[in-house]
């Protein structure tokens, strides 16, 4: 029987890092080695922060600019995203109980990080290393590789009343 699965977390609704973070915590507290990457994101975050607390149980990187690219992603977001899904393959390889790709569902679907080269990691991946993938507009491809996936959609967010990203609660 399979004992390490794929997960997913997409839709437009907030809380699929969150939901990750969440998992990655509850592994690190059974002393399970973490690994956390993150497309698209470059700033300093509060789950960054508190991965830092848990020295060499956790690897939390960051393959993206200082700002989340709100539309179209310029070269420099796609070479950050495909030298970071080689360090992110490596992770999958072996060495992590848990692997994060966060936001690698919406960077795939939207051309940041290349589809072909993120299914091949999965499907090279340690047998016993289990995987989730955050991020909006989960491709079709990611969807039947997955063995779990979970859409979080909005049905009402403050954001839209004009209040911006709060540190602590949105990063």
């Amino acid at each position: 029987m399979k004992h390490s699965f794929i997960h997913i977390y997409t839709g437009d609704g907030k809380g699929k890092t969150s939901a990750a973070v969440g998992l990655a915590f509850r592994a690190l507290g059974r002393g399970k080695k973490v690994f956390f990457g993150q497309f698209m994101k470059g700033r300093e975050t509060g789950e960054g922060l508190a991965f830092a607390k848990f020295g060499a149980q956790v690897c939390h990187r960051q393959f993206g600019g200082e700002n989340f690219i709100p539309n179209t992603p310029g070269q420099k977001d796609v070479e950050l995203a495909t030298s970071g899904m080689e360090v992110c393959a490596a992770a999958l390889r072996g060495g992590y109980d848990l692997v994060v790709l966060d936001e690698a569902c919406g960077a795939a679907a939207h051309g940041v990080l290349p589809l072909d080269r993120l299914v091949e990691a999965l499907e090279a991946r340690a047998p016993d290393t289990e995987v989730v993938l955050t991020g909006r507009d989960a491709p079709a491809e990611l969807l039947r590789l997955a063995d779990l996936v979970s859409h979080i959609e909005m049905r009402k967010h403050y954001y839209l009343q004009g209040v911006p990203a709060r540190e602590g609660i949105e990063f």
